[in-house]
């Protein structure tokens, strides 16, 4: 006897509905898969414009000896293969120590800076997590620095910093009386701490943001239960804040080191296309030693040579914290 199929109304309705019966849920799924793709597309193709295509073209001047003469035509400038790259790392001669001593200088900056914004808005993320009046306009008044353009922010501290009629002069030395005369803070030594201000200034709050949205995820109970077993204030941060935000850390620490050894912005509107010795940051050397000795081919060897210098330092920095955290979690 043969059995005849019995089929409800609703299938007859999605087979007709669905031509094709079990081709339409393949069909879908390569919709799906390929919907993210074609979302990406548009962010893909600023990324080749704005990254990619410079940094290659970067990379190709700087095995030419492309100076002044051939800026009009880059592309015919003669090859000089790794000349641009001897050049740079001799450090016998005044172009390599010149850039060993920037480096040297941009690498101090670096660790001061990141330490202070990290301590500053670790700090600040811990102390606004209790509850009391004022504290939605100090989080709101924490965030100003992050949200003012970088130009504006820099040029004001730029005139607070003037000798004569700036404001910090007259606070330290004449409400203060700190020093025997106003200090120049542009010029001379004071010009590292006057860029270390400025980058601390402007760069903690992005860590206070982060590290207060890290904070939401650890739970009260955490606390309480502590604080009934007899713990500190400090005793909680030491083993239930700071633990719980290890992997909060270990992005925010690598995304500030990589903005503050690449900042451009601050020592150039700061001090503008000279910067002083003490200040001589590595991003604007560069820039000096391509756009003011016309010598492009060696500035693009020393950013090609800057660029490999972050990619080990990333590459080394993800390997020890990401076996870190698997230690830790063993």
């Amino acid at each position: 006897m043969t059995q005849t199929a019995v089929t409800s109304p609703s299938e007859r309705a999605v087979r007709k509905a669905t031509p094709g019966g079990a081709r339409a849920p393949r069909r879908s799924g390569r919709r799906r898969i390929a919907l993210p793709y074609l979302l990406l597309l548009p962010a893909l193709l600023l990324e080749l414009l704005v990254h990619l295509v410079p940094m290659l073209m970067g990379i190709t001047m700087s095995f030419k000896e492309l100076t002044q003469f051939y800026i009009r035509n880059w592309s015919e400038a003669p090859w000089s293969a790794l000349d641009n790259y001897t050049v740079a790392i001799d450090f016998d001669a005044p172009v390599g120590q010149a850039l060993l001593k920037s480096f040297f200088t941009t690498c101090l900056f670096t660790v001061l800076s990141v330490g202070l914004c990290w301590f500053l808005g670790t700090a600040a993320a811990i102390f606004l997590q209790e509850n009391f009046r004022g504290r939605g306009f100090l989080r709101t008044l924490f965030l100003v620095p992050y949200a003012l353009p970088v130009y504006a922010a820099v040029i004001t501290w730029a005139f607070m910093f003037q000798r004569d009629n700036g404001l910090v002069n007259h606070v330290l030395h004449d409400q203060l009386g700190i020093g025997d005369s106003p200090a120049f803070w542009l010029i001379g030594d004071n010009s590292f701490w006057a860029l270390l201000v400025v980058s601390v200034w402007k760069g903690w709050p992005f860590a206070f943001l982060t590290v207060m949205a890290g904070l939401q995820n650890i739970p009260r109970d955490m606390y309480e239960a502590a604080a009934l077993d007899g713990a500190g204030v400090w005793k909680q941060i030491r083993h239930i804040t700071l633990p719980s935000l290890r992997s909060v850390n270990q992005v925010l620490v690598l995304v500030l080191f990589l903005w503050t050894f690449n900042d451009f912005n601050t020592p150039f509107v700061l001090f503008g296309k000279a910067a002083p010795e003490a200040a001589d940051l590595i991003s604007l050397h560069i820039y000096q030693s391509s756009f003011q000795t016309w010598n492009f081919g060696t500035g693009s060897a020393m950013s090609v040579l800057l660029l490999l210098f972050l990619l080990v330092v990333t590459g080394v920095y993800l390997l020890l914290t990401t076996r870190g955290r698997k230690t830790s979690d063993v």
